[in-house]
């Protein structure tokens, strides 16, 4: 009898292990830092197979906090959508589109009409989130020199119209 009871002990010993590494795996392979963001849409830009999560972000001290590995998302006009993501991560290969490329965001079809690379400095973020007259997504992303801390010299800014 008391052989069985020890048997049943080691048996539930093994599956707590196995439960506990299981967690353990889960839990601990995770990117240090991640950050839970609330998904509003998807984006997809087939050309360069590019799919990723959507999130609103929100203004803090004048300044759009992009997330590391999904795009954000900003908007002062119904018809005019900001997407911006780092282009060492989500945005690596946004630089290989052309326009007329096609990108789907939230089920809806936009056709790549306009694509620049403008100095940092030159940038107007009144101009880059105006009122569109019809509907528009304009994403942006780092290009040109590496300034560190996940900034460069120059922005890659493309404007894709609704089909």
């Amino acid at each position: 009898m008391e052989l069985k009871k020890r048997i049943d002990f080691r048996r539930v010993l093994v599956v707590a292990y196995f439960v506990c590494f299981a967690i353990y795996l889960i839990v601990g392979l995770q990117p240090a830092g991640a950050t839970n963001y609330e998904i509003i849409a998807e984006i997809s830009i087939p050309s360069i197979e590019l799919t990723s999560d959507v999130t609103a972000l929100k203004l803090e001290d004048h300044r759009l906090n992009t997330p590391g590995t999904i795009v954000g998302s900003f908007s002062k006009n119904d018809n005019n959508i900001l997407l911006i993501g780092h282009a060492s991560t989500v945005f690596k290969d946004l630089n290989k589109t052309v326009i007329g490329d096609k990108v789907i965001y939230d089920s809806d079809s936009y056709t790549i009409e306009k694509i620049d690379v403008i100095q940092k400095a030159d940038i107007s973020m009144n101009k880059i989130l105006a009122a569109a007259d019809k509907k528009t997504l304009t994403i942006m992303t780092c290009a040109g020199e590496d300034l560190g801390d996940g900034d460069a010299t120059h922005r890659l800014i493309i404007t894709a119209t609704k089909d």
